[in-house]
């Protein structure tokens, strides 16, 4: 069966042909086989993979060690609906471990699950209903944040829902501020912080690429949340792991009171964990308390084991220097072609991400990236993926180099990202 026979057959029966409004293409895709740094589609051809499903891929598709744990796991119990078991006990133990905010520990399927109790948690604690997120970040697809990711330029500065059917009481309680703009944040929470449950924020606003922090700002918004009784929500599900066991919370030195992880926890199987501070943790039902906290699949074996696995393969940091060497080398061998041949980008990024902005000048919010030529970027990441390059096919999003990255793959990877730029400037007068 080929690509187009299969996705025909999709599309039949699966709205569009995919489980997820982000993960159509304009030349559609059917996975076959994933392995290493790799992806093969169902017509056999082979892309070195950056878009690691957004993110979770850290050690590489389909990791020995992270299969075996798993198919152990699967001999000895599946799913119990009562109880626990040691894998679960294990991984909240080490979740407690290496997070530096985490006293206590819940295990979900998704980040979204995580981030929807978390702000559940924030209001019974007090008594509050109002949150505050801000401009590009994003936080799952529920009512409560699904608001302000990637909006139009019209719409910064005011509520941006990103979905029909999102309940207007949402919408209305949720205030967006810009990222990195201390000022703004000063202003809101002196004027209604008595009414702010709490503050969400990723610490690296990933899901528009890459945008690093001021360490004033969040220094300032710790303070401001500790003036006013407000829960702060360190939404770590991309940056958790990925960028150290610790989170980055513990490369900025500042402690949330919760904070919600996934992603590259279980090298992409599905795991979430929600953690915090013992007080706040008390209160779900799980421990007596009233707010309720539930899942049929919450903590399951399948994706604790892979949780454990994954984890034990970061623990002694190799993993990490390597995929941060790669990600100095690629984030600075695309920048100096793009030099070179006088193309207007800055290729942002940390650790193991980069992220090819097409525009030049400072980026510390949103606003700042709408200098971006969308036109260029989605061109660029499109004619990357058909010399076998797999970027996410949208403007602005990360790619990720897993620990099954080689120095090979990045050389190879400058080398057609410079015939591709080369072809741009010249067909279509990139600058």
């Amino acid at each position: 069966m080929t690509n187009a026979s299969l996705f025909d057959r999709a599309t039949a029966v699966t709205p569009g042909g995919v489980n997820s409004g982000t993960r159509g293409l304009a030349d559609p895709k059917v996975w076959a086989r994933a392995e290493g740094a790799y992806l093969y589609d169902a017509d056999g051809t082979r892309y070195l993979d950056y878009h690691a499903a957004f993110g979770p891929i850290i050690l590489g598709h389909n990791h020995p060690a992270v299969n075996a744990a798993v198919a152990q796991a699967m001999t000895q119990v599946d799913l119990t609906g009562v109880g626990t078991t040691e894998l679960e006990i294990l991984l909240a133990e080490k979740v407690v471990e290496h997070v530096p905010s985490a006293e206590k520990a819940l295990i979900f399927g998704s980040g979204t699950e995580a981030t929807y109790l978390a702000q559940r948690l924030a209001r019974a604690v007090t008594g509050r209903v109002k949150l505050v997120k801000f401009q590009g970040c994003f936080h799952g697809w529920h009512d409560y944040l699904l608001m302000n990711i990637n909006s139009a330029p019209d719409k910064i500065g005011q509520q941006d829902p990103a979905s029909a059917g999102m309940l207007p009481e949402a919408i209305e309680n949720t205030i967006v501020l810009p990222f990195n703009d201390r000022e703004a944040l000063e202003t809101e929470l002196k004027s209604q912080g008595d009414d702010i449950a709490a503050v969400i924020l990723e610490p690296i606003p990933h899901n528009i690429g890459c945008v690093m922090p001021r360490p004033d700002f969040v220094q300032t918004l710790r303070s401001l949340c500790d003036q006013h009784g407000i829960i702060l929500i360190f939404d770590e599900v991309i940056t958790g792991f990925r960028h150290g066991l610790g989170g980055y919370q513990e490369k900025l030195g500042i402690l949330p009171d919760l904070t919600t992880m996934a992603k590259a926890i279980a090298n992409g199987y599905p795991c979430a964990v929600l953690a915090g501070r013992n007080d706040l943790m008390m209160r779900f039902s799980s421990a007596g308390g009233d707010v309720f906290v539930g899942g049929t699949y919450n903590g399951h074996p399948v994706a604790t084991a892979a949780a454990l696995a994954t984890i034990a393969e970061l623990e002694d940091g190799t993993v990490h220097e390597r995929i941060f060497r790669l990600g100095d080398k690629v984030r600075r061998g695309m920048q100096e072609i793009a030099d070179r041949l006088d193309i207007d980008m800055t290729v942002a990024g940390y650790g193991s991400v980069f992220v090819p902005y097409f525009m030049s000048g400072t980026i510390t919010r949103y606003a700042d990236l709408l200098r971006n030529n969308t036109e260029a970027d989605t061109m660029f990441r499109s004619e990357m993926c058909k010399r076998g390059i797999l970027m996410p096919p949208l403007a602005m999003k990360r790619n990720h180099i897993s620990g099954a990255h080689r120095d090979a793959d990045i050389d190879r990877t400058l080398n057609v990202a410079e015939d591709v730029l080369k072809e741009m400037s010249r067909n279509h007068g990139l600058r």
